[in-house]
Protein backbone atom coordinates (compact mmCIF):
# COMPACT_ATOMS: atom_id res chain seq x y z
CA UNK A 1 0.00 0.00 0.00
CA UNK A 2 1.23 3.24 -1.03
CA UNK A 3 1.91 5.69 2.29
CA UNK A 4 1.02 9.53 1.20
CA UNK A 5 3.83 11.92 2.39
CA UNK A 6 2.92 15.62 2.95
CA UNK A 7 4.35 17.90 0.11
CA UNK A 8 5.06 21.09 1.73
CA UNK A 9 5.87 23.25 -1.26
CA UNK A 10 2.64 22.40 -2.90
CA UNK A 11 0.43 23.31 0.57
CA UNK A 12 3.06 26.67 0.77
CA UNK A 13 1.02 27.86 -1.98
CA UNK A 14 -2.55 26.81 -0.57
CA UNK A 15 -4.39 29.39 1.37
CA UNK A 16 -7.59 28.35 3.61
CA UNK A 17 -9.72 30.09 6.27
CA UNK A 18 -10.47 28.80 9.43
CA UNK A 19 -14.28 30.11 11.25
CA UNK A 20 -15.42 28.53 14.62
CA UNK A 21 -15.25 28.57 18.03
CA UNK A 22 -11.54 29.93 19.83
CA UNK A 23 -10.28 28.60 22.92
CA UNK A 24 -7.64 28.63 25.17
CA UNK A 25 -6.59 25.22 26.68
CA UNK A 26 -4.40 25.88 29.84
CA UNK A 27 -2.85 22.78 32.01
CA UNK A 28 -1.34 23.25 35.53
CA UNK A 29 1.03 20.64 36.41
CA UNK A 30 2.05 19.85 39.77
CA UNK A 31 2.19 17.16 42.20
CA UNK A 32 -0.14 16.12 45.22
CA UNK A 33 1.13 14.13 48.18
CA UNK A 34 -1.61 15.03 50.83
CA UNK A 35 -5.33 15.56 51.09
CA UNK A 36 -6.73 18.82 51.67
CA UNK A 37 -7.70 19.55 55.54
CA UNK A 38 -10.81 21.56 54.15
CA UNK A 39 -12.22 19.04 52.04
CA UNK A 40 -11.64 15.28 51.15
CA UNK A 41 -9.49 16.73 47.59
CA UNK A 42 -5.69 16.19 46.91
CA UNK A 43 -3.78 19.73 46.99
CA UNK A 44 -1.65 20.07 43.97
CA UNK A 45 1.51 22.16 44.69
CA UNK A 46 1.40 23.87 40.50
CA UNK A 47 5.06 23.55 39.29
CA UNK A 48 4.47 23.94 35.97
CA UNK A 49 1.93 26.02 33.72
CA UNK A 50 1.15 25.03 29.76
CA UNK A 51 -1.12 27.25 27.65
CA UNK A 52 -1.83 26.23 23.99
CA UNK A 53 -4.50 26.75 21.33
CA UNK A 54 -8.00 25.34 21.61
CA UNK A 55 -10.43 24.47 19.02
CA UNK A 56 -10.70 26.21 15.98
CA UNK A 57 -7.51 28.36 17.02
CA UNK A 58 -5.97 24.77 16.88
CA UNK A 59 -7.44 23.45 13.57
CA UNK A 60 -5.90 26.57 12.19
CA UNK A 61 -2.34 25.77 13.83
CA UNK A 62 -2.33 22.32 12.52
CA UNK A 63 -3.53 23.96 8.98
CA UNK A 64 -0.11 26.25 9.18
CA UNK A 65 1.84 23.79 10.98
CA UNK A 66 1.88 22.24 7.53
CA UNK A 67 2.96 24.89 5.23
CA UNK A 68 -0.58 26.68 4.51
CA UNK A 69 -0.86 30.05 4.34
CA UNK A 70 -3.91 30.15 6.98
CA UNK A 71 -6.05 32.87 8.35
CA UNK A 72 -8.84 32.61 11.44
CA UNK A 73 -12.00 33.97 12.39
CA UNK A 74 -13.21 33.27 15.67
CA UNK A 75 -14.67 35.51 18.88
CA UNK A 76 -12.54 36.03 22.15
CA UNK A 77 -13.16 38.42 25.29
CA UNK A 78 -11.45 41.25 25.81
CA UNK A 79 -8.77 39.79 28.47
CA UNK A 80 -5.66 38.59 29.31
CA UNK A 81 -6.75 35.14 27.40
CA UNK A 82 -8.22 36.62 24.48
CA UNK A 83 -4.47 38.49 24.51
CA UNK A 84 -2.49 35.08 24.37
CA UNK A 85 -4.84 33.23 21.95
CA UNK A 86 -3.72 36.18 19.75
CA UNK A 87 0.49 35.83 20.56
CA UNK A 88 -0.27 31.92 20.35
CA UNK A 89 -1.51 32.02 16.92
CA UNK A 90 0.97 35.01 15.66
CA UNK A 91 3.90 32.64 16.52
CA UNK A 92 1.93 29.86 14.71
CA UNK A 93 2.58 31.85 11.75
CA UNK A 94 -1.87 32.21 11.26
CA UNK A 95 -3.08 35.12 10.16
CA UNK A 96 -5.32 36.24 13.34
CA UNK A 97 -8.83 37.62 11.87
CA UNK A 98 -10.08 37.34 15.63
CA UNK A 99 -13.55 39.63 16.86
CA UNK A 100 -13.18 41.00 20.20
CA UNK A 101 -16.08 40.89 22.12
CA UNK A 102 -15.96 43.05 25.38
CA UNK A 103 -19.52 41.72 26.93
CA UNK A 104 -17.93 37.95 26.96
CA UNK A 105 -15.21 36.69 28.79
CA UNK A 106 -12.29 34.23 26.46
CA UNK A 107 -13.21 30.52 26.52
CA UNK A 108 -11.00 28.69 28.63
CA UNK A 109 -10.59 24.93 29.58
CA UNK A 110 -8.41 24.92 32.30
CA UNK A 111 -7.09 21.28 33.12
CA UNK A 112 -5.08 20.43 36.62
CA UNK A 113 -2.76 17.23 35.66
CA UNK A 114 -0.74 15.48 38.81
CA UNK A 115 1.18 12.38 38.48
CA UNK A 116 0.43 12.03 34.75
CA UNK A 117 -3.23 12.45 35.72
CA UNK A 118 -5.93 14.94 34.85
CA UNK A 119 -7.12 15.26 38.51
CA UNK A 120 -10.14 17.59 37.19
CA UNK A 121 -11.23 20.65 34.03
CA UNK A 122 -12.57 23.82 34.76
CA UNK A 123 -14.39 25.26 31.83
CA UNK A 124 -14.68 29.25 31.67
CA UNK A 125 -17.49 30.04 28.66
CA UNK A 126 -20.43 32.48 27.38
CA UNK A 127 -21.89 32.38 24.56
CA UNK A 128 -20.73 35.32 21.77
CA UNK A 129 -22.94 38.42 21.91
CA UNK A 130 -24.83 38.77 18.67
CA UNK A 131 -23.01 42.13 17.35
CA UNK A 132 -20.08 40.02 17.76
CA UNK A 133 -21.24 37.59 15.71
CA UNK A 134 -22.90 39.80 12.98
CA UNK A 135 -19.14 42.02 12.95
CA UNK A 136 -17.58 38.68 12.28
CA UNK A 137 -20.26 37.87 9.54
CA UNK A 138 -18.85 40.59 7.65
CA UNK A 139 -15.35 39.85 8.17
CA UNK A 140 -16.01 36.49 6.95
CA UNK A 141 -17.42 37.70 3.55
CA UNK A 142 -14.46 40.15 3.13
CA UNK A 143 -12.07 37.18 4.09
CA UNK A 144 -13.81 34.42 1.80
CA UNK A 145 -12.35 35.82 -1.28
CA UNK A 146 -8.86 35.13 -0.96
CA UNK A 147 -9.17 31.32 0.01
CA UNK A 148 -9.95 28.21 -1.71
CA UNK A 149 -10.92 26.05 1.16
CA UNK A 150 -13.30 26.73 4.82
CA UNK A 151 -13.30 25.10 7.25
CA UNK A 152 -15.57 24.89 10.26
CA UNK A 153 -14.68 24.21 13.69
CA UNK A 154 -18.15 23.48 16.00
CA UNK A 155 -17.21 23.03 19.38
CA UNK A 156 -20.87 23.82 19.95
CA UNK A 157 -19.75 27.57 22.07
CA UNK A 158 -22.18 29.88 19.58
CA UNK A 159 -19.18 31.05 17.48
CA UNK A 160 -20.68 29.37 14.52
CA UNK A 161 -24.01 30.78 14.86
CA UNK A 162 -24.34 31.68 11.50
CA UNK A 163 -23.13 28.91 9.94
CA UNK A 164 -25.63 28.15 7.32
CA UNK A 165 -25.43 31.32 6.32
CA UNK A 166 -21.41 30.96 6.07
CA UNK A 167 -22.07 27.87 4.06
CA UNK A 168 -24.07 29.38 1.78
CA UNK A 169 -21.83 32.31 0.75
CA UNK A 170 -19.37 29.53 0.27
CA UNK A 171 -20.77 27.61 -1.88
CA UNK A 172 -21.61 30.97 -4.54
CA UNK A 173 -18.56 31.28 -4.74
CA UNK A 174 -17.31 27.52 -5.06
CA UNK A 175 -15.47 27.00 -2.52
CA UNK A 176 -14.60 23.61 -0.51
CA UNK A 177 -16.05 23.54 2.46
CA UNK A 178 -15.45 21.03 5.41
CA UNK A 179 -17.43 20.77 8.75
CA UNK A 180 -15.97 19.45 11.62
CA UNK A 181 -19.93 19.00 13.72
CA UNK A 182 -21.38 19.08 17.02
CA UNK A 183 -24.79 18.54 18.06
CA UNK A 184 -27.81 16.55 16.96
CA UNK A 185 -28.87 18.89 13.76
CA UNK A 186 -26.83 18.91 10.70
CA UNK A 187 -29.64 19.99 8.75
CA UNK A 188 -27.78 23.50 9.31
CA UNK A 189 -24.48 22.02 7.57
CA UNK A 190 -26.47 20.91 4.17
CA UNK A 191 -24.48 21.96 1.15
CA UNK A 192 -20.87 21.37 2.64
CA UNK A 193 -18.27 19.20 0.69
CA UNK A 194 -17.39 17.05 3.71
CA UNK A 195 -18.61 16.73 7.09
CA UNK A 196 -16.05 14.66 9.58
CA UNK A 197 -18.01 13.11 12.42
CA UNK A 198 -16.59 10.61 15.04
CA UNK A 199 -18.26 7.67 16.30
CA UNK A 200 -20.19 9.23 18.94
CA UNK A 201 -20.83 12.29 17.21
CA UNK A 202 -22.69 10.36 14.58
CA UNK A 203 -24.70 7.84 16.78
CA UNK A 204 -26.13 11.14 18.03
CA UNK A 205 -27.65 11.85 14.81
CA UNK A 206 -28.23 8.50 12.85
CA UNK A 207 -28.41 6.38 16.01
CA UNK A 208 -26.62 3.09 16.70
CA UNK A 209 -25.75 0.57 14.01
CA UNK A 210 -25.96 -2.57 14.28
CA UNK A 211 -23.11 -3.78 11.90
CA UNK A 212 -21.16 -2.24 9.15
CA UNK A 213 -24.05 -2.50 6.00
CA UNK A 214 -26.11 -0.47 8.58
CA UNK A 215 -23.59 1.92 9.30
CA UNK A 216 -23.35 2.31 5.47
CA UNK A 217 -26.72 2.41 5.38
CA UNK A 218 -27.74 5.45 7.71
CA UNK A 219 -24.25 7.29 6.85
CA UNK A 220 -25.37 7.65 3.53
CA UNK A 221 -28.80 8.35 4.45
CA UNK A 222 -27.76 11.61 6.30
CA UNK A 223 -25.05 12.41 3.34
CA UNK A 224 -27.92 12.07 0.57
CA UNK A 225 -30.47 13.87 2.67
CA UNK A 226 -28.03 17.08 3.21
CA UNK A 227 -26.55 17.55 -0.11
CA UNK A 228 -22.83 16.62 0.98
CA UNK A 229 -20.27 15.05 -1.06
CA UNK A 230 -18.40 13.35 1.41
CA UNK A 231 -18.80 11.89 5.13
CA UNK A 232 -15.42 11.24 6.84
CA UNK A 233 -16.02 8.99 9.92
CA UNK A 234 -13.13 8.92 12.02
CA UNK A 235 -13.46 5.47 14.37
CA UNK A 236 -10.45 6.17 16.81
CA UNK A 237 -8.23 2.29 16.81
CA UNK A 238 -11.04 1.27 13.45
CA UNK A 239 -9.56 3.89 11.34
CA UNK A 240 -11.58 6.21 8.88
CA UNK A 241 -14.56 5.21 6.54
CA UNK A 242 -15.21 7.87 3.94
CA UNK A 243 -18.72 7.70 2.03
CA UNK A 244 -19.51 9.13 -1.01
CA UNK A 245 -21.53 8.71 -4.18
CA UNK A 246 -19.03 6.04 -5.13
CA UNK A 247 -19.72 4.20 -1.77
CA UNK A 248 -17.37 3.67 1.04
CA UNK A 249 -13.76 2.88 1.32
CA UNK A 250 -11.83 2.40 4.78
CA UNK A 251 -8.11 3.16 6.07
CA UNK A 252 -7.18 1.34 8.97
CA UNK A 253 -5.74 3.34 12.14
CA UNK A 254 -1.64 3.57 12.23
CA UNK A 255 -0.43 1.42 14.83
CA UNK A 256 1.15 3.67 17.24
CA UNK A 257 1.24 4.30 21.10
CA UNK A 258 -2.29 6.08 22.21
CA UNK A 259 -1.08 8.74 24.68
CA UNK A 260 -3.79 11.90 24.62
CA UNK A 261 -6.74 11.76 21.81
CA UNK A 262 -7.17 15.65 22.72
CA UNK A 263 -7.46 17.67 20.01
CA UNK A 264 -7.11 14.99 17.13
CA UNK A 265 -10.43 15.25 15.45
CA UNK A 266 -8.62 19.11 14.90
CA UNK A 267 -5.43 17.72 13.24
CA UNK A 268 -7.64 14.55 11.26
CA UNK A 269 -9.89 17.74 9.23
CA UNK A 270 -6.70 20.04 9.26
CA UNK A 271 -4.67 18.11 7.15
CA UNK A 272 -7.62 17.05 5.04
CA UNK A 273 -8.34 20.51 4.64
CA UNK A 274 -4.77 21.45 3.51
CA UNK A 275 -4.79 18.40 1.14
CA UNK A 276 -7.57 19.13 -0.50
CA UNK A 277 -6.54 22.87 -1.10
CA UNK A 278 -3.68 21.55 -2.82
CA UNK A 279 -5.96 19.57 -5.44
CA UNK A 280 -5.36 15.91 -3.78
CA UNK A 281 -8.30 13.55 -4.09
CA UNK A 282 -10.43 12.60 -1.28
CA UNK A 283 -8.93 9.20 -1.03
CA UNK A 284 -5.57 10.64 -0.89
CA UNK A 285 -6.55 13.30 1.35
CA UNK A 286 -8.00 10.88 3.54
CA UNK A 287 -4.92 8.77 3.92
CA UNK A 288 -2.60 11.32 4.57
CA UNK A 289 -5.07 12.73 7.33
CA UNK A 290 -4.90 9.45 9.01
CA UNK A 291 -1.58 9.35 9.28
CA UNK A 292 -1.40 12.69 10.72
CA UNK A 293 -4.29 11.61 13.45
CA UNK A 294 -1.83 8.55 14.16
CA UNK A 295 1.03 10.59 15.26
CA UNK A 296 -0.93 13.19 17.11
CA UNK A 297 -2.67 10.99 19.68
CA UNK A 298 1.15 10.21 20.64
CA UNK A 299 1.32 13.94 21.95
CA UNK A 300 0.62 15.50 25.35
CA UNK A 301 -2.26 17.90 24.90
CA UNK A 302 -3.88 19.56 21.47
CA UNK A 303 -0.83 19.43 19.57
CA UNK A 304 0.53 19.71 16.10
CA UNK A 305 1.97 17.39 12.68
CA UNK A 306 4.75 19.07 10.00
CA UNK A 307 5.15 18.43 6.78
CA UNK A 308 8.71 16.82 7.91
CA UNK A 309 6.26 14.36 10.24
CA UNK A 310 4.48 13.24 6.95
CA UNK A 311 7.79 12.02 5.11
Amino acid sequence: MTVEKANRAQFAKTNLLVVGDVMLDRYWFGDSDRISPEAPVPVVQVSKVDERLGGAANVARNVAALGANTTILGVVGDDEAGNRIGELLRQSGVNSQLEIDPKVPTTVKLRVIARQQQLIRLDFEEAPSQTALEQKLARFERALDTVNVLVLSDYGKGALGQVAAMIECARAQNKVILVDPKGEDYEKYRGATVITPNRSELRQVVGRWADEDDLTKRAQELRRSLGIQALLLTRSEEGMSLFTDEGVSHVRAQAREVFDVSGAGDTVIATLAVALAAQWPLDRAMALANRAGGIVVGKLGTATVTSEELQ
